[in-house]
């Protein structure tokens, strides 16, 4: 059997080493995200987020065959301006590097990657879920049966608020994901702080969450946790407002015939035209927030590591 060759960047190799908390951060943002050079501003923003934070990043991506956990910045500026690139999920991620593939990482992915390099948390935006319609599609994102099955904390903003959100939960909880909201009772709707959903459990300190996570393993029990972390309130969009942008981009994609792995970009492209640009603020604002609370739980693990 052949073992996968992980590519670490020096930054990675050299926190390894030293036994300094990293935090994983997905790739799809960049490529699948937001347009050049916005895509790459951001990335590189997010990344000294969490080294402002104490940590050191670990941008995940397969670059011609080859899985990089961490990218150096001419890496990262390549990567953006890169066409055609693949997304990554547990499905494609080996037929990718097996024939030499370039593909950015999803949650799925990501937390693939993370856990083959021994890292236990991972920061992104949202994580994907159960789609509206879902009963009829069956179109349900694999991040959630990557959270029943690799060991991996990951911090967003919820799920997508695109999605069947109260789905997306009660799926979690046939998988026996723990979902823990940061700080408050209701669950976060991505670009809106709260929602009618009640959070199933809630923590309200980074050192409880590494508690939690440490736990688990303890028990044996497979499987990470979501770690669902409210926008901050000066950069939400109140849900009133969002709801009915979402609803008409939703009927925009069915009038389209969108199916499968082109809804999410075209709800959240048709969203960011709604908005006027709104919602990729909010999107930005939430990732950075994301990032550094993923770092502050890593600095936990790693101290009570110690």
């Amino acid at each position: 059997m052949t073992t996968l060759p992980l590519h670490f960047s020096t930054e990675v190799a050299k926190a390894r080493d030293a036994g300094t908390p990293i935090v994983a951060l997905e790739s799809t943002i960049i490529t699948h995200g937001m347009p050049y050079p916005q895509n790459l501003e951001v990335a590189l923003q997010v990344e000294r987020d969490v080294r402002d934070a104490g940590a050191v990043p670990a941008t995940i991506a397969v670059l011609d065959g080859r899985l990089h956990i961490g990218l150096d910045d001419d890496q990262l500026s390549t990567l953006a301006q890169a066409s055609g690139v693949a997304k990554l999920s547990r499905a494609d991620m080996a037929v990718c590097i097996a024939s030499g593939g370039t593909g950015a990482t999803t949650v799925a992915a990501t937390m693939i990657a993370a856990d083959l390099a021994g890292i236990a948390v991972f920061a992104t935006g949202g994580i994907g879920g159960v789609h509206k319609g879902a009963e009829d599609s069956f179109d349900i994102s694999a991040d959630l049966m990557e959270l029943a099955q690799t060991p991996v904390t990951v911090v967003a903003a919820g799920a997508k608020a695109i999605l069947d959100v109260a789905k997306t939960l009660e799926v979690l909880e046939t998988q026996g994901v723990p979902v823990i909201t940061v700080g408050q009772d209701s669950f976060p709707a991505f670009w809106s702080a709260s929602s009618p959903l009640k959070s199933p459990l809630r923590m309200d300190h980074p050192a409880e969450i590494a508690a939690a996570h440490r736990t688990r393993a303890a028990l044996g029990l497979p499987g990470g946790q979501l770690v669902a972390n409210p926008i901050p309130a000066e950069a939400e969009i109140p849900a009133a407002e969002m709801n009915p942008v979402i609803a008409q981009a939703q009927r925009d994609a069915q009038a389209h015939g969108i199916v499968g792995k082109g809804v999410t970009p075209y709800l959240l492209q048709r969203i960011y035209e709604l908005t006027k640009g709104a919602s990729l603020t909010a999107n930005i604002a939430l990732v950075r927030h994301n990032a550094r609370l993923g770092a502050e739980i890593a600095i936990s693990l790693a101290g009570n590591a110690r």
